[in-house]
């Protein structure tokens, strides 16, 4: 089986640059203007979650699910469940970890501005971040209390919590898996979303998943979307569904009750052509290219984008320490500063934790796969993302 996708590398890519952009608006820029005013009007870039969410399924079903219906006995299922939850924790964790404490040493020594907010808030963040439940900190804080800045984590902890019950999920159900994740997505689709429901949001996890499955079946490549790799077919696609999706993600216009089952499906809409493997949403070329870089170093600039932003607010603080408030005539410099911050660390994060980390977690899981690490009785378990 091919490891890489490109087209599902330059989804990933786009999806973390939707809401890199989403979250400056807030996190970066403490001033408003007319021209961004109108700009988020249009602009919802958080889809890129929901994005996330739907390649995750895909990325992980199209190998777990084969794998644990095809064990014929308890002590294979819990081999193959081990090794997927290790590789998983040696894949995430220490880069979720490592920035979680640079958050805390920020809040301590880095933080003239107040910008990191207080140790302890960000101490009783980091806490329910490494419980994974950081979704629920999230809704239960919402528009009540300041979360810290490490608030991307809710989603990091809603799909540990999914991915701790999928394989249960797989050997529960074996043939039935499809229904029960249709039912999934349909409960979904047409459920009032309160901040506590939107913190648990699995629809597009669950179609990620059914497109793996579907993938398998021979009725798959008749739906093969061959014209998209005729002319800029596949381009104007992929910019139409992402125009329709940054609509649908901003919460100043009316299109739809139902749009957060709408982005799910759009979402799994793209991941669907992106999972034929075929170039469909873009050709090959530069532009491609960059957004494959991205798309690899995507955990990395989702867990350092917003640290990255902050940094950058303490940094012209401290520059100008007589400045009462940053305006519009600062733009391009905490662009600027944020960007290279963000891909910098990115790529340090990517090449010296994240790849040689993975990397020992595969080993892991392979020997456990064997069988070698429960006959020896290291049996105790600890998004790939």
């Amino acid at each position: 089986m091919k490891n890489r996708i490109e087209d599902i590398e330059l989804l990933r890519g786009l999806a973390v640059l939707f809401v890199v952009v989403y979250h400056a608006s807030t996190t970066l820029m403490t001033w408003t203007t007319p021209a961004l005013t109108r700009f988020y009007s249009y602009f919802g870039g958080g889809f890129g979650v929901d994005l996330f969410f739907a390649i995750s399924g895909f990325v992980i079903a199209r190998d777990l699910v084969p794998r644990l219906q095809s064990s014929n006995d308890f002590l294979s299922a819990l081999r193959i469940t081990l090794a997927f939850w290790t590789r998983r924790a040696w894949r995430l964790l220490p880069s979720a970890w490592l920035w979680l404490a640079i958050i805390l040493l920020a809040a301590i020594g880095f933080n003239q501005s107040g910008t990191f907010g207080s140790f302890r808030t960000n101490f009783e963040a980091t806490i329910a971040a490494v419980l994974h439940v950081a979704n629920i900190r999230f809704a239960e804080l919402f528009m009540q209390w300041d979360y810290g800045a490490s608030f991307v984590y809710w989603s990091l902890s809603l799909e540990e919590q999914f991915y701790l019950a999928f394989p249960f999920l797989i050997l529960l159900t074996r043939r039935l898996l499809p229904y029960a994740l249709v039912g999934m997505v349909l409960l979904q689709l047409f459920t009032l979303r309160t901040p506590m429901l939107m913190m648990f949001r699995t629809d597009a996890l669950a179609l990620g998943i059914l497109i793996a499955l579907w993938s398998a079946h021979p009725s798959y490549k008749l739906f093969q979307p061959a014209f998209l790799a005729r002319g800029w077919w596949g381009p104007v696609i992929l910019v139409g569904l992402l125009a329709c999706l940054a609509a649908l993600g901003t919460d100043q216009l009316r299109i739809v009750s139902v749009r957060i089952g709408m982005i799910a499906l759009l979402c799994a809409v793209l991941v669907l052509i992106a999972s034929y493997d075929r170039d469909y949403l873009f050709p090959r070329g530069a532009f491609k290219n960059l957004m494959i870089w991205f798309g690899t170093r995507s955990y990395a600039i989702y867990l350092i984008h917003v640290p990255a932003f902050f940094f950058t607010r303490e940094i012209w603080h401290r520059l100008y320490p007589d400045q009462a408030s940053f305006g519009d005539q600062f733009f391009y410099h905490f662009v600027l500063t944020a960007g290279a911050l963000i891909i910098v660390l990115s790529e340090l994060n990517y090449r010296f934790i994240e790849c040689p980390l993975r990397e020992h977690g595969k080993r892991i899981a392979q020997r456990m796969l064997t069988g070698r690490e429960i006959s020896a009785g290291t049996d105790n378990p600890i998004h790939s993302r």
